[in-house]
């Protein structure tokens, strides 16, 4: 496995504590897929996920951006995706 960064290990607590996954924050390997074969998480966990960031980081993520697969691609993307949008 990866080295996990700080942002990732709090990016990877909010999907665990969001979505009630019953894996440990250390299970999620940084560059590993968030979805489809990776953690297996679908488009209402998307929803969700975004939502619960919005909430923490001040920052809305849009059902219409283009850039999606690539910000949602792995927890290594997600995470560098809201640390460069963060305001809180």
């Amino acid at each position: 496995m990866s080295e996990t960064t700080p942002i990732e290990a709090e990016v990877a607590q909010l999907i665990v504590d969001t979505l009630n996954l019953d894996v440990g924050t250390e299970d999620i390997e940084p560059s590993a897929a968030l979805f489809g074969d990776g953690l297996g998480l679908d488009s209402i966990d998307a929803l969700e996920l975004a939502m619960a960031i919005s909430k923490k980081y001040g920052f809305q993520l849009r059902s219409d951006d283009s850039n999606n697969a690539q910000i949602f691609s792995s927890l290594r993307a997600l995470s560098a995706h809201i640390q460069s949008n963060r305001s809180a």
